[in-house]
């Protein structure tokens, strides 16, 4: 058994090797220029015309630098898929996309922004071949996910991407609600089907 799990462990780490040789480490984490704040910014008020302008940039600059702040807290130094794995091994606190989404939402809430609203989504829930991937997603006040902005600290190892829900060409999103609802409809099912089967 010890044998097993020792060949097992070393399997993972010979793939995370070869997977890294093929993966560019990301820089260390910087802080956003102010370009990019400033543009996230102007995509955030464009949300709709009762977004506050002064919500919009305030959002944009908490957005960059909890990202960084994460970044540096959860020790990110590798490709995103490594960096998983490290944190599965137990080899890094945090870093996982639903610690990235829980923690920038989390950050963001504090705010108490009025004129902006923020949706939870998960991607690839029912795609064997992809991970499934969580992200926080920031719309107008009363405007659904659909109508918002995906902002994900993940994909880039620790480098905010942003890009309308309905543009991301990367990932279809659904909200987190809906598929946990169907997680847990399956689970009964499988459940039920046991219970007679016994």
């Amino acid at each position: 058994m010890i044998r097993r799990a020792t060949r097992h462990i070393l399997l993972m780490i010979a793939a995370a090797a070869i997977l890294a040789g093929c993966a560019a480490a990301p820089d260390a984490p910087r802080p956003a220029d102010s370009d990019a704040v400033s543009r996230l910014a102007t995509g955030v008020a464009a949300l709709g015309p009762a977004v506050a302008p002064g919500e919009a940039g305030r959002l944009a600059e908490i957005a960059y630098a909890e990202t960084a702040r994460l970044a540096r807290a959860y020790e990110i130094t590798d490709p995103p898929l490594i960096h998983n794995m490290k944190v599965n091994m137990g080899l890094r606190p945090r870093g996982l996309c639903y610690h990235w989404a829980d923690d920038l939402e989390a950050r963001l809430r504090r705010e108490g922004f009025e004129t902006l609203s923020f949706h939870r989504a998960i991607a690839n829930a029912d795609n064997p071949f992809r991970i499934e991937h969580s992200t926080v997603i920031v719309s107008a006040r009363g405007d659904d996910m659909f109508a918002g902005i995906v902002l994900d600290p993940w994909r880039k190892g620790g480098e905010l991407h942003w890009t309308p829900t309905v543009s991301d060409a990367d990932y279809r999103w659904q909200p987190r609600q809906v598929v946990f609802d169907r997680k847990r409809a399956r689970q009964s099912r499988v459940a039920v089907a046991r219970a007679r089967a016994e």
